[in-house]
């Protein structure tokens, strides 16, 4: 499931140094944290589509090992992150 292109710019421009900075962790992270909620939406309707829950599942591992990255470089920008995307409950 894909983002419409000014919500991706938007999510872009609020995590990166810049509007074309999609290649740090922070921003990767947000992007994967918006379509994991819009496919957890989306499940909600289709309960039997298998084939996009394992594509859920593989974009929660990726956002993961983002994290645990973020967390073994810079533990601060890790709490950050975790703060504003609402990651832990």
């Amino acid at each position: 499931m894909n983002l419409p292109k000014e919500e991706k710019l938007a999510i872009i421009t609020k995590y990166g140094s810049t509007e074309n900075d999609s290649g740090k962790a922070e921003v990767q992270i947000a992007l994967l944290t918006e379509k994991i909620n819009k496919l957890t939406d989306h499940f909600s309707a289709h309960k039997k589509d298998h084939a996009s829950r394992r594509g859920l599942l593989m974009m929660v591992g990726k956002r993961r090992r983002l994290l645990d990255y973020v967390a073994k470089k810079d533990i601060n920008r890790y709490r950050i992150i975790i703060k504003e995307l609402n990651l832990r409950k």
